[in-house]
């Protein structure tokens, strides 16, 4: 892996854990108000307050919150290496399968 691939990984992964802190807990309540209802805690900062306090205490639930949106990337890149690789042993396959 090149230096360059790495810095795009950090700033990637960087990217995707704020995500996950913020914006994605806020979009958690928004959703929540609409769906089930009013926050029992109390509004969408106590909420985040929550959270963040969970994650000190190693939460798993409030972990796998904030690292959802890295892991979905890093999943739908996995996928994509794979169908690409499959795709190309297909065609190799097909071709030389096929007389001359």
């Amino acid at each position: 892996m090149t230096m360059q691939a790495v810095k795009f990984e950090l700033f990637l992964a960087a990217v995707l854990l704020a995500v996950g802190l913020l914006p994605l807990p806020m979009a958690v309540y928004w959703v929540g108000q609409f769906v089930i209802g009013t926050y029992e805690g109390g509004g969408v900062g106590e909420l985040l307050g929550s959270i963040w306090t969970e994650l000190g205490r190693g939460s798993p639930t409030a972990w796998i919150l904030v690292l959802s949106p890295y892991v979905a990337i890093q999943l739908i890149r996995a996928a994509r290496r794979l169908l690409r690789r499959q795709g190309v042993s297909r065609a190799s396959n097909t071709s030389r399968s096929r007389p001359a």
